[in-house]
């Protein structure tokens, strides 16, 4: 463990509007690499490979359009700084660093904007949409917005919303749900919290890695909870409507120890490991005991009802916790960032 440098300031987990200085990081981090005799990332004999999940402004503080706060309203914002400290006290240890980047666009098929009622007026968010309902024309796309989906005409995309929701009710994963507008590209909640942001460039710069990033999440017709991939992947006509990122995959397939943290833990984080141990289980099952899930540096939806303190307009709290359970029984350790990873199963054998 290499302690926490000197530039960490815990309060940044709770401001919005923190950025931090890339010249000063880099050189405190000359400073530190000099310091503490850390290596170079190329040098490591087992390479240990982090992925933060969607670590972006508008998923970790309450300003942002679409904040986790879990039940306890401090979920992602308590994270993010235990994600900084874990980061920093764990330097020589962890590899590289692979942050996702959820990117929308102003109409996606997840957002209520998309959509309108049979009245034509918009619908507002935090809501599930049904086959039934889409069938019978209860709802249906926006008229306004075909050309701005990329969509032939009208008739093809009302076909298309309905093969959508289908699609999802057969795979039995998610009913379409209806989100605010958020992580717009071009937007400040787009962004990395400044935190991650800071301990990203802080350990690129003392370990010489790469630390790049995956964009997922743009096209308008399909959600994409999972990095690995978007839900659907055809149209209602046979084309491709989407692809699977199956480079990622394989990479990081290719590493001697994943670990996992970020946002959602009920929904891109939850997908994403689902996906993770499908590949592993098609592969060699053995490969799961590889992959660290970090279970409080990630937090679950669950939207405050403003009406009824106390209670909640969507908590999918118990779908996150049912999710680690399956993926320990499946042979992936779950464990902390407090607990030093010395101690954490198998982490100190050699892949």
């Amino acid at each position: 463990m290499t302690g926490h440098p000197s530039h960490y300031d815990p309060s940044h987990s709770r401001q919005f509007g923190y950025r931090p200085d890339a010249q000063a990081l880099f050189d405190a981090a000359v400073a530190f690499r000099r310091e503490k005799l850390i290596p170079p990332a190329a040098a490591d004999a087992v390479r240990t490979h982090l992925v933060l999940i969607d670590a972006q402004r508008d998923f970790c503080f309450p300003e942002g359009t679409l904040y986790v706060g879990g039940r306890s309203g401090r979920g992602a914002m308590d994270d993010n700084d235990r994600i900084a400290r874990f980061v920093y006290e764990n330097l020589a240890a962890i590899s590289e660093i692979t942050c996702t980047l959820d990117s929308h666009l102003p109409f996606q098929i997840f957002f209520a904007p998309f959509w309108v009622d049979r009245d034509g007026r918009p619908l507002a968010p935090h809501r599930t949409l049904s086959v039934d309902e889409v069938r019978a024309g209860d709802v249906a796309p926006n008229p306004d917005i075909v050309d701005a989906v990329g969509a032939p005409d009208l008739a093809w995309l009302t076909k298309q919303t309905l093969f959508y929701c289908e699609s999802l009710a057969r795979a039995g994963k998610y009913v379409l749900y209806l989100w605010p507008p958020h992580v717009l590209l071009g937007g400040d909640g787009h962004v990395l919290a400044g935190v991650i942001q800071e301990a990203r460039l802080f350990h690129a710069y003392v370990r010489g890695a790469r630390n790049g990033l995956e964009i997922k999440g743009l096209h308008p017709l399909t959600e994409n909870y999972s990095v690995f991939s978007p839900e659907v992947l055809l149209t209602h006509d046979g084309a491709s409507l989407a692809a699977r990122n199956g480079a990622l995959l394989d990479s990081l397939l290719r590493e001697d120890r994943l670990i996992v943290a970020g946002q959602a833990s009920s929904h891109c984080v939850k997908s994403s490991i689902d996906d993770l141990l499908d590949a592993i289980l098609e592969r060699d099952a053995g490969l799961a005991k590889r992959v660290y899930i970090l279970q409080d540096a990630m937090s679950a939806v669950a939207v405050p009802d403003p009406e009824r303190p106390g209670a909640f307009l969507a908590d999918f709290t118990e779908a996150a916790e049912a999710a680690l359970g399956r993926f320990h029984d499946a042979g992936m350790r779950i464990v902390k960032t407090t607990t030093p990873v010395s101690e954490w199963p198998g982490f100190l054998d050699r892949a």
